[in-house]
């Protein structure tokens, strides 16, 4: 849990719009370290951004569903 309010707070620390996929590194001694936010990650079915959805439930086509849904109903931006 503590990765995805990480990521999160990444994220809207640089104002990104969209998606993108938030890289860490893990020290030994259990430290998180941001190492890099990605926003133009691979979309492949076996790319990770899709795989780590999916884990979560949303599969690949739903996955771009909702990235379709949500590009057309938010405010003029970056895009």
């Amino acid at each position: 849990m503590r990765v995805r309010e990480l990521a999160a707070a990444a994220f809207d620390a640089v104002g990104a719009e969209g998606l993108s996929r938030v890289d860490f590194f893990y020290t030994p001694d259990g430290e998180l370290i941001i190492n890099e936010i990605n926003t133009m990650p691979g979309f492949t079915p076996k790319s990770m951004y899709p795989q780590m959805w999916a884990a979560s439930g949303l599969d690949y086509a739903d996955l771009i569903d909702e990235l379709i849904h949500l590009a057309l109903n938010r405010k003029t931006g970056l895009r």
